[in-house]
């Protein structure tokens, strides 16, 4: 594939890693009720995946998620998470 194919797709790439992030939080309170502090650190897995999965219907959030080091750093971040919500 081309790159001007690749860059076509990479706003679904947000848009799955937002339902992941969201997804495992939920299904993370869920399966963890009952522990003490568990909203706020399921909220802490949900919320950014709801905050990113928003954002990429927003025209003028996705060219600030368009850049090269937003998407690098939003990588990182939700793979952070993510081994958050495995260990936690």
């Amino acid at each position: 594939m081309t790159n001007e194919k690749l860059d076509k797709y990479w706003i679904n790439n947000y848009r799955m890693g937002g339902y992941l992030l969201f997804a495992c939080g939920l299904i993370n309170l869920r399966y963890q009720w009952g522990e003490p502090d568990i909203i706020s650190r399921s909220a802490l897995i949900f919320g950014p995946g709801a905050a990113i999965l928003g954002a990429t219907y927003v025209p003028a959030l996705v060219s600030v998620l368009g850049r090269r080091e937003v998407k690098a750093l939003i990588a990182i971040a939700g793979v952070a998470l993510i081994a958050f919500a495995f260990s936690n």
